[in-house]
């Protein structure tokens, strides 16, 4: 039985839930899985995820489909990404197991919160990875926490499946190439806030970063990868400072299955104003059309309509389709999750 929320109203926000998972990394091994009502945790004041910034997250989704099944959708890809953040910045991987006992059992636990099919709310999951250990020299912590939470979300732009405009800024770098641009780690977004948080001001929904060295191509569009459409072909960029984004690899499968040809490769900033569709994809929107690029430092404008591209729509609804059980999974995407 679902709680009483109005979940057609909810943000893409915190609210709170009943129990959240943890598990610590101490002596050399994964500890057992512990269940807390608390929304806090105890820190040391010298934990390295304070000073040095050794913390990784992931962002997932389950979805209550119109048969009523609650379904995953490609979870090891989240726990693969994770293992490449942690790597990245030498914290303790989890394993598979672990991250996939974890996510199951604070899901069901808070099996009351999962919005009901058709509201266009979700239920998110975010598996959090910090070092917890105490250090003063800059060196790895030798004890980590690992922990999920969950909470019911609405759509990450208050316009939902509608087009927004961008901010094209060249004044801040969200990632350096041979940084952590490729790996999901806090630092990546704190780069990035300033530059969000004016474009929130002037208007734009997000913004859209340009390579660090050149500042010639596309690279991370805010909190989501970037995607093109023109001449049947579906256009992503290719960075070594990009999260490679689950929704993004799913999207070009899509893409494929329906005919379209898919890229990945540089993309000119000229080459902006030659795409016919234009949009931002990740785990929290699935896709966000964009209406218009806006260059912050030249002005140049490039605009792509005020309705939804055609392509956009068809990937976005078999996307949404398979994770909610309305289409085929065709490629063994999802799971659902027994007992909910």
């Amino acid at each position: 039985m679902s709680k009483d929320i109005n979940w057609g109203e909810l943000p893409f926000g915190y609210f709170k839930t009943d129990y959240n998972v943890r598990c610590y990394y101490r002596d050399g091994k994964w500890g057992e899985i512990e269940v807390s009502s608390s929304e806090y945790v105890p820190v040391h004041m010298a934990a390295t995820a304070l000073h040095y910034g050794q913390e990784a997250f992931e962002g997932l989704k389950a979805y209550r489909g119109k048969d009523g099944k609650v379904r995953l959708f490609r979870w090891q890809e989240n726990a693969k990404r994770m293992r490449n953040s942690a790597h990245g910045i030498l914290m303790q991987e989890v394993p598979d197991e672990v991250f996939y006992a974890s996510i199951m059992k604070a899901i069901k636990l808070n099996a009351d919160y999962i919005p009901p099919y058709g509201t266009g709310a979700t239920l998110y999951v975010r598996p959090l990875l910090f070092g917890s250990g105490p250090q003063v020299g800059v060196k790895p912590a030798n004890e980590y926490l690992f922990m999920v939470f969950v909470t019911p979300v609405g759509p990450y732009f208050k316009t939902g499946f509608k087009p927004v405009a961008v901010e094209l800024v060249r004044d801040v770098d969200r990632a350096a190439p041979l940084g952590t641009g490729h790996i999901k780690v806090g630092g990546n977004y704190a780069a990035g806030l300033r530059a969000t948080e004016r474009a929130h001001l002037g208007g734009y929904a997000s913004v859209l970063f340009l390579d660090a060295i050149e500042k010639k191509y596309i690279d991370e569009a805010g909190p989501a990868n970037f995607f093109g459409i023109k001449n049947n072909t579906y256009i992503t960029p290719q960075s070594k400072s990009i999260l490679p984004s689950i929704t993004n690899m799913s999207l070009e499968q899509i893409a494929k299955d329906l005919g379209l040809t898919v890229e990945r490769r540089k993309v000119p900033f000229d080459e902006l104003g030659t795409f016919e569709e234009a949009g931002a994809c990740g785990t929290a929107a699935i896709i966000t059309p964009i209406k218009k690029i806006v260059d912050r430092e030249s002005g140049k404008t490039f605009s792509y309509g005020e309705e939804v591209g055609k392509i956009s729509t068809k990937l976005y609804h078999r996307l949404r389709g398979i994770q909610e059980g309305t289409e085929e999974d065709t490629h063994g995407w999802t799971t659902v999750i027994e007992g909910i």
